[in-house]
């Protein structure tokens, strides 16, 4: 039977573990921590929403992957900054053929693997300072992965899932390869929407081009989604970040099937929604600052392509962070 471990079994990673536990076609394991941990220990893992109101009981979670041994994948539903600091942890989990699951938003460490020219190869240092992920897990035992769940932790060991089953899943090369059609069958059959895509970059610029605007204007400001697109002068500054952001993808061979005003209008039909850097803020975690925005002004200098509107609240964002203790100083 396929092993999978989660590692990070929050919400969005407790979704999928427990779906995949319930389907019972592959061997599931859960990477926790704390009281999450404690209680899924105690009474399983709850999960409530439009996937179901189920129970898994006696699922194998632990806090130390040297228990769980080698996984055909690990599927990593941890943000991108929580990656490098379990590194050593993450080697018991690896034989030579696993397959690593990145379920990250942002550009990811790999984003250049598999690319040709001038660019292939070329590290993001905001992802990955260090080299670290690109030594210690290696780009080519990565899937990519990008989802769109709402979900949240409402107490210890119960995760509401708010909405979405979407788990797109693409190799870095584009091929369509058996490791990435063997997880996307069992992630289907468990009942999530995971298919493999031929381009995972295009489909992670599609979310990103959301989340770079929207969620550091949201965390300099303290404004809802609905605030944000509608409000003339704010959806101006969304609508300038949007259009440097798409001019680097575009530059890197992306193609967005709808224009920005759509986006925005989308966006706007959400309602009061709080993004999730918003909510990283209000509660004092660091938020994904290098990952929607620094690791996007780097590649803009590798696409040769300029950002004045994203470098000013990028610029922003971070020293609002520095002056609450949730960013390295500058100095």
């Amino acid at each position: 039977m396929t092993k999978i471990c989660i590692y990070g079994a929050g919400a969005i990673g407790g979704i999928a573990g427990a779906l995949l536990a319930k389907k019972g076609e592959a061997d599931v394991s859960l990477i926790a921590r704390g009281p999450h941990l404690a209680a899924i220990r105690e009474k399983g893992l709850r999960i409530e929403g439009v996937a179901g109101n189920f129970t898994i009981k006696d699922i194998r979670a632990t806090d130390n992957p040297a228990d769980l041994g080698p996984q055909d994948y690990v599927i990593i539903a941890l943000k991108t900054y929580s990656v490098a600091p379990i590194l050593d942890q993450l080697q018991h989990l690896l034989h030579s053929e696993t397959v690593v699951v990145t379920a990250q938003n942002g550009i990811p460490w790999w984003y250049c693997f598999g690319l040709e020219g001038a660019l292939s190869n070329r590290r993001i240092p905001a992802t990955d300072p260090g080299d670290l992920l690109w030594q210690g897990i290696g780009p080519e035992r990565v899937i990519g992965a990008v989802i769109y769940q709402a979900a949240a932790i409402r107490e210890p060991g119960v995760i509401d899932h708010m909405n979405g089953l979407r788990f797109l899943l693409g190799e870095p090369t584009g091929e369509i390869t058996e490791r990435a059609e063997q997880l996307s069958r069992l992630l289907q059959s468990a009942g999530l929407d995971a298919p493999v895509r031929p381009d995972i970059r295009s489909d992670i610029w599609v979310k990103l081009w959301g989340n770079l605007s929207f969620n550091p204007i949201s965390a300099l400001t303290g404004s809802t989604l609905d605030r944000i697109t509608r409000e003339p002068e704010v959806r101006a500054l969304a609508r300038q970040m949007m259009i440097e952001g798409q001019s680097i993808a575009e530059a890197f061979g992306t193609r967005f099937d709808i224009d920005v005003d759509t986006r925005l209008d989308q966006a706007s039909k959400v309602g009061p929604h709080k993004t999730s850097m918003l909510v990283d803020l209000e509660n004092g975690r660091q938020m994904e600052i290098d990952t929607l925005l620094t690791a996007l002004q780097e590649l803009a200098i590798l696409a040769d392509r300029k950002t004045p509107t994203i470098d000013v609240v990028a610029t922003l964002l971070r020293q609002k962070a520095r002056m609450l203790g949730l960013y390295p100083s500058g100095e």
